[in-house]
C-alpha cells in the first residue's frame, strides 16, 4: 500500500512540476510564433511539435543517448552540475517538458493568434511596452487557451509511458510513476492493484476537464 500512495505521489509531483515549468517556458515561444515573421518559422514550429507524431520510444532513447552519464553532454551535467538525467526524477522532468511542450505551447499560440490586433495596437498606442502589453493586455484576454494549455499539459504528463519508461525506469520511489505501475501489474496478471491505479487517474482526468469546461464558460459570459 505504502508503494502504491507513493506512486501515485510520485505522478502528480511530476505533473505539476512539468507543468508549472511549461508554462513560464511556453508562453515567450507562443508570442514568438503568434506575431513574429522571420524566413524559418516553419522550421521552429515544426521543431515544438515533433513531440505530437513522434513515437514516445525515439525520444526517449535519444534522451537516453545525449544524457548518458559517459557521453559528453551527461558527463559535463555530472561534473559541474552534480546533475544525472538518466533514471533521475529530474530526468523525467526534463524528459516530460520535451514531450509536452506542444500541449502548452499550441493553445496559447492559438488564444494569441485569435485575439484582435487592436486591442494590442491600442496598447502599444497607450505607450505600453511589449512585455506589459504581454502581461496586462495579452494574457488576460486568453485565459481559457492558458487554461486548456494547463489542463492538456497536466493531462498529458500523466499519461506519458514511453519517455518515462526508458528515461527513468521503474524505481519505486524515485521513477516508478502511474503508467509504468499500471503495466507492470497488467503485466503480472496483478487486475485488481492496475484497476486501482487506473480508476484514480480516469476520475482525476474526469474531474479536471469537467472543471474545465466549467471555468471556460464561466470566463466566456463574462
Amino acid at each position: 500500500m505504502e508503494d502504491f500512495y507513493q506512486t501515485l505521489f510520485l505522478t502528480f509531483k511530476l505533473a505539476f512540476i512539468t507543468t508549472f515549468i511549461l508554462f513560464f517556458l511556453a508562453i515567450p515561444v507562443a508570442y514568438f510564433l503568434a506575431y513574429k515573421n522571420f524566413k524559418f518559422k516553419s522550421v521552429l514550429e515544426a521543431i515544438v511539435s515533433l513531440p505530437l507524431v513522434l513515437p514516445p520510444t525515439v525520444l526517449g532513447f535519444y534522451f537516453l543517448i545525449i544524457f548518458d552519464p559517459t557521453g559528453t553532454i551527461g558527463k559535463f551535467l555530472q561534473n559541474f552540475f552534480d546533475l544525472k538525467l538518466v533514471f533521475t526524477f529530474e530526468g523525467l522532468v526534463v524528459a516530460s517538458i520535451i514531450y509536452s511542450f506542444p500541449f502548452m505551447v499550441h493553445p496559447i499560440q492559438s488564444g494569441m493568434e485569435s485575439l484582435p490586433k487592436a486591442i494590442i495596437e491600442a496598447s502599444y498606442t497607450l505607450g505600453k511596452s511589449t512585455f506589459q502589453t504581454l502581461i496586462k493586455v495579452i494574457l488576460p484576454n486568453i485565459k481559457p487557451s492558458l487554461l486548456t494549455g494547463i489542463v492538456l499539459s497536466f493531462a498529458h504528463t500523466i499519461g506519458e509511458f514511453g519517455v518515462v519508461l526508458m528515461v527513468g525506469g521503474s524505481i519505486p520511489g524515485k521513477t516508478k510513476v502511474a503508467s509504468i505501475a499500471i503495466y507492470e501489474e497488467v503485466e503480472s496478471l496483478n487486475y485488481e492493484e492496475a484497476h486501482k491505479y487506473a480508476l484514480i487517474l480516469l476520475l482525476i482526468s474526469f474531474l479536471v476537464l469537467a472543471i474545465v469546461y466549467s471555468l471556460n464558460r464561466r470566463i466566456k459570459t463574462l
